[in-house]
């Protein structure tokens, strides 16, 4: 039997190992990672958890996968597939398991893998289980995954914000894949831009009270509850998602150290400002004014420069005896139709919310005029004042502790206020 030539079977030697590593890569898009959402997520909360939502790639890739809108809430039955690809590792390094070259990336790819086992998102390692996560970015945009931090020395060169005027403790800039806001705190500074469809409207959000009024207060399990840190944090969950979707928002009151927070209990503080590092008077007139007048100047400038879309939204928490339960409820200005307009949407987006959620408690909450300082002293006519829950009530207070419930009441008025 004549044996074939040595170099021809290095050649098909080699040629075999090519086509294996071409068939290893053509199976991870065949092999996406399975998870469930929790209740409340939208599409940037759930990759978020999973440490996806930095690179515009995978919210893409996630929707197209799923064959979802990228606005879309997140239903907790069933599964979705995530943009992370799981690879059967070799067990002798990363780079031959996926046949690639860059030490960076299988360095990066092994760090990610440490961080889920981390934060519990996976179960065991990938050396001992064999199962190696690829987050599709490091495959479909690499360039996203390197972003390189300037030396300390270097000014970083800031580009013209495309879609945001959040002020002092909110400067954004622009990296490859990201946009930062350093008002939402290291976690959630990063807030992709999924869409423009917000593009061209203007928003002023105002938590209530701050600053030395810390509002109404309630207790939980030996916890003060203080109603201004609450409705700041809904606030601030509704403003990552305005933004997100290529609104201008201007984030009225602002804590320069507080960002979004997912703990059950918000410690209370003093150290709110207004919008451009302004100091919050003690008298509530003098307070409630400066807010007024400040959306005032803003809504004028907008003005002149042809934006005619600008909505103001007050968001409270309610305090009454321990015994009542309130939904959220919504006053709108007597005298302007595109506040009860607004209110009215909504109130609707509410009612539609529970009556998805099987099994729990009807809806209550209602709408009606009320002639608030915020509502009839600013210029901007299509403005809503939302107050959230009882804060006495130990039922309401889940809607408070529950960092999901706070998120969700953020996305369903994201929702209400997207609505044409």
């Amino acid at each position: 039997m004549n044996k074939p030539p040595l170099l021809a079977s290095i050649f098909v030697l080699l040629l075999g190992s090519l086509n294996q590593v071409e068939g290893q890569k053509a199976n991870w898009k065949e092999n996406y990672l399975l998870a469930s959402a929790q209740p409340g997520d939208n599409v940037v909360d759930f990759l978020t958890r999973y440490g996806l939502a930095d690179y515009d790639c995978n919210i893409n890739v996630f929707c197209k996968i799923n064959n979802l809108l990228e606005r879309a809430t997140l239903k907790t039955t069933g599964l979705y597939k995530l943009p992370i690809c799981v690879v059967h590792y070799n067990g002798k390094s990363i780079r031959t398991t996926l046949g690639i070259g860059d030490w960076k990336t299988a360095k990066r790819i092994e760090t990610y893998n440490n961080y889920a086992q981390k934060e519990g998102l996976r179960q065991g390692n990938f050396i001992d289980n064999k199962k190696l996560w690829v987050p599709l970015h490091e495959i479909n945009c690499p360039d996203e995954a390197v972003v390189v931090s300037p030396p300390a020395n270097q000014k970083q060169e800031k580009e013209k914000p495309s879609a945001a005027i959040v002020g002092r403790f909110g400067e954004d800039y622009l990296t490859k894949g990201s946009r930062f806001y350093t008002i939402f705190g290291k976690k959630y500074a990063k807030t992709p831009l999924i869409d423009q469809r917000l593009n061209g409207k203007v928003f002023y959000l105002i938590s209530g009270h701050g600053g030395p009024d810390v509002g109404a207060q309630g207790t939980r399990a030996g916890n003060t509850l203080c109603e201004d840190e609450y409705a700041y944090d809904v606030t601030l969950r509704l403003l990552r998602l305005l933004l997100s979707h290529g609104a201008t928002a201007y984030m009225i009151v602002r804590d320069p150290n507080d960002g979004i927070r997912d703990g059950a209990y918000l410690d209370c503080d003093k150290d709110e400002e207004v919008w451009g590092k302004r100091v919050i008077p003690l008298l509530q007139r003098d307070r409630l004014l400066q807010r007024t007048d400040l959306i005032n100047q803003l809504t004028e400038k907008h003005l002149r420069s042809g934006v005619t879309d600008q909505t103001i939204v007050e968001i409270h928490v309610d305090s009454r005896s321990q015994d009542t339960k309130t939904d959220v409820f919504f006053y709108f200005r007597p005298d302007s139709e595109p506040s009860k307009k607004l209110a009215l949407k909504l109130h609707q987006t509410f009612q539609q919310k529970y009556q998805l959620l099987r099994g729990q408690r009807g809806y209550s909450g209602n709408v009606s005029a009320r002639n608030l300082l915020t509502l009839k002293e600013t210029s901007a006519r299509k403005a809503v004042y939302i107050e959230m829950a009882n804060i006495q009530n130990s039922w309401d207070q889940q809607r408070l502790v529950v960092q999901n419930n706070r998120q969700a009441v953020a996305n369903w008025l994201f929702q209400g206020l997207s609505i044409k």
